[in-house]
């Protein structure tokens, strides 16, 4: 695996560009969600308004940086056109971040065992991407191999980075533990066996240096790990030769029925007037028994006129490293996830959400959820739901967008209008999802 797949998103915009693939912002708190859902809480399949839910494909897509912006205007008028290493408005600092996340669910379903309990069978592949604290000059610089007329000094603390792709198949239980006429309260569990297909990541404690554009050499100090899983190919990711994990979600969701006369009425037939639910989803990591690590001294001076052959020939050619194979542990996003729902009238409900990230900031092989406020009114009916999420996102992004589910077809964007408004947005995320949902009567 080469460290510069790792430093540049060129993997990342590939995946943007060809998947059409979207995320589930203000979709997954909808009372007929089914299946994503229960991927936010697993409590929310036991007690919903579908009796059934068997999701066919449904598929998202978040990512951004807070060095590139995008203006979606330009790309739409570039007819093709756009170069988001050359068009995109930049913001460099010696601390800028890179994440992406992609989750394509395949089929799953969930269904009632009887009033109290309900399971479900969630089949999924995700990717994530995260490289923090990179400077963004750097980053430029070795993305263009170093073809850059400017001097300029760079200082990075704390540098990680982490690509990880697994594939994942989750039973899911919930069960209502206390069912009194005002109160409502259920729990929920995924089990997920996981099947790791590799992973590459980079750290430096402290990467400092300046690169002279006259005499095109560079000169660093400080030290380098990176390494990838054997299985983890340089062109394509491989789910043939998969290495075996175990993950956990859990939740809990309290409602409460103000107007429910007695517990004989289902709780699903009398609409609650408020809902509070907390979950903490991505619990576990995968082990990697046979990985190859590097660990570079960058104390040197070198020449970058031949920077465009392969980045890991360029270190072992210009500084003095040592290779290992170990075990190597690569944890899973974990999040904790809060929400408060409150039903205004029959069909108006407004939630307000928490998505934080459990992983320690800079914790090396792990990636992270980006932390998240989100505040989201929608119009919900069995047919037919409509939402408009606002959110504010690590980094200092706003974000406003739109999203329906008209029967078994949903599609959407917590960021849409943003996008579309915006000369400078930097994030960006969609989601598109097809399923038969078996409502109740």
């Amino acid at each position: 695996m080469k460290l510069k797949k790792l430093l540049t998103l060129n993997v990342f915009l590939l995946i943007f560009i060809a998947s059409f693939s979207q995320s589930y912002v203000g979709h997954s708190i909808d009372n007929y969600s089914g299946i994503q859902g229960a991927v936010y809480n697993p409590s929310s399949i036991v007690g919903s308004n579908v009796r059934a839910d068997i999701n066919l494909f449904s598929a998202s897509v978040f990512g951004g940086s807070d060095y590139f912006g995008i203006n979606v205007s330009d790309i739409i008028k570039s007819d093709g056109g756009f170069d988001f290493e050359e068009d995109a408005e930049k913001s460099p600092s010696d601390a800028n971040n890179f994440f992406f996340n992609a989750d394509v669910i395949g089929p799953s379903f969930m269904f009632n065992l009887s009033k109290r309990s309900s399971i479900g069978i969630v089949s999924r592949i995700r990717a994530n991407l995260n490289i923090n604290n990179i400077n963004g000059e750097l980053y430029e610089a070795i993305v263009d191999d170093f073809d850059t007329g400017e001097n300029f000094n760079f200082d990075s603390e704390d540098l990680n980075g982490t690509i990880h792709a697994w594939a994942e198949i989750g039973l899911a239980y919930g069960r209502i533990l206390m069912d009194k006429p005002n109160h409502v309260l259920k729990a929920g569990a995924t089990l997920k066996y996981l099947q790791g297909a590799g992973s590459v990541f980079m750290s430096s404690p402290g990467l400092g240096g300046q690169y002279t554009a006259s005499s095109e050499t560079l000169t660093t100090e400080g030290e380098l790990n990176y390494g990838s899983s054997r299985d983890f190919e340089d062109n394509e990711i491989d789910f043939e030769e998969l290495t075996s994990g175990f993950g956990l979600d859990v939740g809990f969701t309290y409602q409460w029925h103000p107007n429910r006369d007695n517990d004989t009425l289902p709780s699903y037939k009398d609409s609650y007037k408020l809902k509070v639910g907390v979950s903490v989803t991505d619990i576990g990591s995968i082990n990697y028994s046979d990985t190859e690590f590097s660990t570079y001294n960058l104390d040197a001076t070198v020449s970058t006129s031949n920077f465009e052959e392969d980045t890991e020939d360029f270190l072992e050619d210009n500084y003095v490293g040592i290779e290992t194979d170990k075990a190597t542990k690569v944890k899973l996003p974990t999040a904790l996830h809060l929400l408060i729902d409150y039903r205004i009238s029959k069909k108006f409900y407004v939630s307000a959400q928490a998505d934080l990230s459990l992983v320690k900031d800079g914790a090396d092989f792990s990636n992270a959820v980006l932390n998240t406020v989100l505040v989201a009114p929608r119009l919900e009916t069995k047919w037919f739901s409509f939402y408009a999420p606002l959110s504010f996102r690590q980094y200092g992004e706003v974000s406003f967008g739109g999203g329906l589910r008209l029967g078994p077809l949903t599609v959407g964007s917590g960021s849409v209008i943003t996008n579309l408004l915006s000369d400078n947005s930097k994030t960006t995320d969609v989601y598109v999802g097809l399923k038969i949902p078996l409502y109740r009567k």
